[in-house]
């Protein structure tokens, strides 16, 4: 059995999968976020739970919040401050009696997403997230890339090129973003970007979900909206593909559920592609929310 945990700031869920990926069972608790013994506990309890009622000693994989350095074996995650520089994965690996392998929660959708039946054919898979913030996370054959650091795939921190600052004109405010720098393409590409690039031309404030809507009645300042999103878009994925060059990107997070993005972005993204390049396949993630615990479980599926 593989054993795949997602821990958020607010719950931690812990999904069983049998020997084929299929949900077999799942449970969620609130997550103790001040409380690194009870933390533990949490994970203990939870995973005497899961091998008394399948009578297995199940294979432990963590999604987390945050960065994972796997050469101390610490995470820094300010949304569950108790595990904040703490020996993470060591703890968890004495607590629980078994090895764990513990990978930021973006990288554990990327995994998930790399092995959906659909996708398993594709040998590299980017996975992007467009939600509150813009993460990545890239798997080669079915493996993910940390790097050195554990911040392989932390893309929507790249700067903003000078083609996208022309493009957005002087109308954007420069934001800083949450990890302290100003022009992160983040705050231009996740959802709250989306609705201030909006709110910045026309003046004003509405929801991502509410722009699209217009956008689909055929707005006018909403339609040159989504193009100007996307040509940014474009320029971002063109800059990530010229370093990684996957066959196949994946996107995930709220603003995935806009099919805008995939009827426009293989139009718009060529042009800033390397000249002999071609696109790779381009889709919607298969799990969404669910593909945290998923892809903590096939952490375990490739030593």
């Amino acid at each position: 059995m593989y054993y795949g945990f997602d821990m958020g700031g607010t719950k931690i869920e812990l999904a069983v999968f049998d020997e084929s990926l299929n949900p077999i069972w799942q449970k969620r608790v609130p997550t103790p976020k001040e409380d690194y013994q009870a933390l533990l506990h949490v994970f203990q309890s939870l995973t005497e739970e899961a091998d008394a009622k399948f009578a297995c000693h199940g294979k432990i994989g963590v999604g987390v919040p945050g960065i994972v350095n796997h050469a101390k074996g610490t995470v820094f995650t300010t949304n569950v401050p108790a595990a904040q520089y703490q020996p993470l994965i060591q703890d968890l690996a004495n607590t629980l009696q078994r090895p764990v392998k513990v990978e930021n929660d973006a990288n554990c959708f990327a995994l998930s997403e790399a092995w959906a039946p659909d996708f398993t054919r594709y040998p590299t898979v980017l996975g992007l997230i467009l939600g509150t913030g813009v993460g990545g996370g890239f798997v080669t054959q079915g493996k993910v890339l940390s790097g050195k650091n554990g911040i392989a795939g932390e893309i929507g921190h790249m700067n903003i090129s000078l083609q996208g600052a022309r493009r957005l004109g002087d109308s954007v405010p420069e934001i800083t973003c949450g990890c302290g720098k100003k022009a992160c393409f983040e705050t231009y590409l996740s959802g709250p970007g989306f609705e201030r690039i909006y709110a910045s031309f026309t003046g004003e404030k509405k929801s991502a979900i509410e722009i699209i809507q217009l956008y689909q009645q055929g707005d006018v300042a909403a339609k040159q909206h989504v193009e100007r999103y996307i040509d940014l878009l474009g320029m971002f994925l063109g800059q990530v593909l010229t370093v990684l060059d996957p066959d196949l990107v994946v996107i995930g997070g709220g603003l995935s559920q806009f099919d805008g993005i995939y009827q426009l972005l293989p139009d718009v993204l060529p042009q800033y592609l390397y000249g002999i390049a071609n696109l790779p396949a381009i889709e919607k993630a298969r799990y969404g929310d669910s593909g945290g615990a998923r892809g903590a479980a096939c952490l375990n599926l490739r030593d």
